[in-house]
């Protein structure tokens, strides 16, 4: 696999991808990737929580098009660490910069809201912390502490940075117990130079297949986006890949371009393509496929939880 870019210098901003690259057209959505604007009574409800807790969601972060059914349901994936990366992803919305000092308070808070909510199943992500030296690992280990105490029967699903050269970071955030330890590998091998260049793919699916070492118990779950370019050989070659490091849980979603200034849409794939590549990572062996245009890592990710178990518990 060709170098890649090494971006965890953080003493400026980067994002070579969203800022040097010439503006691209936006493609016309077709009919099946439209949703309806949100509005409802509960949708705002639950962006007042968000608000007065002070928290950053990456439903709003990355402009999620789930965003106004996911908050109609009380349902919001929280992202820990602030609201700046310092990777520069060429497909994602977050901002790029040197961020500010961890919150202190944000882990008990984030606690404080799945509480509030009374959420059965919660998720939380964050952006890459690459200029802490755990990676923010005792983060995400203060805030599933915390769950744990103020929401025992609440499952917990985290989505986790790369801790690229953080030793120990991994072992840290499993220890911790969370549910489902999901990590995106977010695209094939051929297009990490330019989509993800600040990540390596050998490492990312050898991270998942390190938390099956340390916690055969744990799920495991891992995602993609397709749209970018990739071809279905190469779609098939990451299923493999990830059945070949346990990972029990894999989502299919279309990458939908930010804006101008991101990777451009090579084409939006069609549902029955996303049912076929359903049909085969079951043939796989995943114990869940969630396989869609509008498929994200955290859309409707209690009712896939409960489906994760039952599935194990077939076996």
């Amino acid at each position: 696999m060709a170098t890649l870019i090494n971006t965890t210098d953080t003493t400026r901003p980067r994002h070579p991808e969203k800022m040097a690259r010439p503006d691209s057209p936006l493609l016309r959505k077709p009919e099946w990737i439209r949703v309806k604007a949100p509005g409802s009574p509960v949708y705002a409800e639950t962006q007042k929580l968000v608000k007065e807790k002070k928290l950053v969601t990456v439903c709003e972060e990355a402009g999620c098009p789930n965003i106004g059914e996911c908050w109609s349901k009380k349902h919001a994936t929280f992202m820990i660490m602030g609201d700046t990366c310092t990777r520069a992803c060429a497909f994602c919305n977050v901002k790029t910069g040197l961020p500010d000092a961890l919150d202190r308070g944000e882990p008990l808070r984030v606690a404080e809201a799945i509480a509030a909510m009374g959420l059965s199943h919660a998720v939380i992500t964050s952006v890459d912390r690459d200029d802490l030296a755990d990676g923010g690992a005792a983060h995400f280990a203060e805030m599933l502490g915390h769950a744990r105490r103020l929401t025992p029967n609440t499952t917990l699903e985290i989505l986790t940075p790369d801790f690229l050269k953080k030793d120990g970071a991994l072992e840290t955030v499993v220890a911790a117990k969370p549910d489902v330890f999901n990590h995106n590998l977010e695209t094939v091998p051929a297009l990490y130079l330019k989509i993800r260049p600040g990540a390596r793919y050998f490492h990312s699916l050898r991270l998942l297949q390190r938390v099956k070492e340390l916690d055969p118990t744990m799920f495991t779950k891992s995602g993609i986006m397709v749209g970018l370019g990739e071809t279905r050989e190469q779609v098939m070659q990451v299923m493999d890949d990830m059945r070949s490091a346990n990972i029990d849980f894999i989502t299919i979603g279309q990458y939908l371009q930010p804006s101008r200034k991101h990777a451009p849409i090579d084409r939006f794939v069609t549902p029955d393509e996303f049912r076929n590549y359903e049909t085969i990572a079951y043939a796989k062996g995943f114990l869940m496929v969630s396989s869609s245009p509008l498929t994200r890592s955290s859309h409707h990710a209690g009712e896939d939880f409960a489906r994760l178990k039952a599935a194990r518990a077939r076996i």
